[in-house]
């Protein structure tokens, strides 16, 4: 495994907007975390690696901006596969959950490729992340902007909506297979579809496992910005981003808007006995809601830990994933 350090000639120094960014020559990787007192970037060739073929140090004089770590990487490009890795202060008792082994998606990854892989060492790696150019070509596409008057909300499961053999799709399961549908969605006189959680959440559990019960609808978001993978009928890594504009582009155009049920209250990373995979390796104390000292995580959501929507930096977060779905993907309105 090749470690090396980013040349200081080749860092463009922005910090912002988050997460990889692709630029002519390369990619911007840009991350918070206040406490943290290392950031590596790790880096990979394939979505099976169980090991990184590249770690990439920042150095705090040259790449850290205040609580932004920003380093540019010359020569990758879209479909780079990288996770984020962070040292610093390990005290449960304090809300503090820093971990240098763990694998961390990153907050503001656009999509994520492959499963949990089986642990052998006891570090959990998680879907890997993946670096998206966010063009496309939407033909003129723009908000449909119907009156609440005129709209008839249709409430859709992507994958429930087309997956049975008698919905006569050839992707069934998809969102191309709901492209397929829409000749039936306007019979029905709908004008627009509200699909159930599509951002990305686990499939497998966190030791490559399918677990006994099957996270079906969706409600344990683990990447705001990424499109559910599952839902996508190719297997390159990020093809579930062109696939999900596709289907928005054909609703747009049989006159159907898109609205999205988004779950910002609560993550799949659980409570003081879950797993790190983000979050909670970042910055626990800032994303999440504590209690007794910060040893326990605050469960008004009833899934084991409750967003911090109060902080600024998460609310930024929050407003700009909604930027994003809409910018990006044209969604027309959320739930």
């Amino acid at each position: 495994m090749l470690m090396r350090y980013a040349h200081p000639k080749l860092q463009f120094n922005h910090t912002l907007p988050y997460g990889a960014i692709v630029h002519e020559g390369g990619v911007q990787f840009v991350i918070f975390s206040r406490s943290a007192t290392e950031m590596r970037l790790l880096l990979y060739d394939r979505v099976e690696d169980t090991e990184p073929s590249d770690v990439i140090h920042f150095e705090r004089k040259t790449d850290r901006w205040g609580d932004i770590w920003s380093i540019f990487e010359s020569g990758l490009a879209k479909g780079q596969l990288y996770h984020f890795q962070a040292d610093g202060p390990h005290d449960p008792e304090r809300g503090q959950w820093f971990d240098g082994n763990c694998r961390l998606i990153d907050p503001y990854a656009k999509a994520l490729a492959g499963e949990f892989q089986p642990q052998t060492d006891g570090v959990i790696r998680p879907p890997k992340c993946v670096v998206i150019d966010d063009t496309f070509d939407w033909e003129g596409d723009r908000h449909l902007r119907l009156d609440y008057s005129e709209t008839i909300i249709y409430e859709m499961h992507v994958r429930g909506f087309t997956m049975n053999g008698n919905s006569g799709v050839k992707h069934p399961g998809t969102y191309l297979g709901v492209i397929e549908k829409i000749p039936y969605l306007k019979s029905l006189g709908i004008t627009a579809v509200e699909l159930m959680p599509i951002h990305e959440f686990p499939i497998r559990d966190i030791l490559g496992q399918v677990p006994e019960q099957v996270n079906y609808w969706g409600y344990d978001s683990m990447a705001f910005f990424s499109p559910h993978r599952g839902y996508a009928a190719g297997n390159e890594p990020g093809c579930q981003v062109r696939e999900f504009k596709q289907m928005v582009k054909a609703l747009h155009q049989a006159g159907i808007e898109v609205i999205l049920d988004v779950v910002f209250n609560h993550t799949c990373e659980g409570n003081e006995r879950g797993p790190i995979l983000s979050f909670k390796g970042l910055e626990n104390r800032v994303y999440y809601i504590l209690e007794n000292s910060g040893s326990r995580y605050a469960n008004y959501s009833g899934c084991g830990n409750t967003v911090n929507g109060n902080h600024p930096i998460v609310r930024e977060m929050i407003f700009h994933c909604l930027r994003h779905w809409v910018h990006n993907y044209h969604i027309d309105g959320f739930r």
